[in-house]
C-alpha cells in the first residue's frame, strides 16, 4: 500500500492505522522543541489527536512522555517498542531505509 507524504517527507497514516502513534512518538523524539504546534506542523496530525495519541502511547505501549509547560518529552520507551523501528516508520512505510 502506498501513503502520501506531506511536505516534510512524513507518510501520512489513515486514522485508526496504529503507525501514526509511530509517527507521533518519532516527532517528539527528533524535535529540538517538540510543542503542540510543532508536531503537528511536522507530523501534519490534527493538534486535538496529539494529547489522545499520548494517552494512547502509555496505555498501549507503556511509554511514559511528560509534557513541562508546551513541551512533550520521552521518559521512557517502555519495553514493547523499539525507538529505531519506530522512528523508520516516519519516511518509510515498510521501516527499511
Amino acid at each position: 500500500m502506498t501513503f502520501s507524504k506531506n511536505e516534510f517527507g512524513v507518510l501520512q497514516y489513515p486514522p485508526g492505522d496504529v503507525r501514526r502513534l509511530f509517527v507521533l512518538l518519532a516527532a517528539i523524539d527528533l524535535l529540538e522543541r517538540p510543542t503542540l504546534s510543532a508536531i503537528a506542523d511536522l507530523t501534519s496530525l490534527n493538534p486535538d489527536e496529539i494529547d489522545a495519541g499520548v494517552a494512547r502511547l502509555h496505555e498501549q505501549f507503556d511509554i511514559q512522555i511528560v509534557k513541562f509547560g508546551h513541551t512533550y518529552r520521552i521518559e521512557s520507551w517502555g519495553d514493547v517498542l523499539k525507538k529505531t523501528g519506530v522512528v523508520k516508520r516516519m519516511k518509510n512505510a515498510n521501516g527499511q531505509g
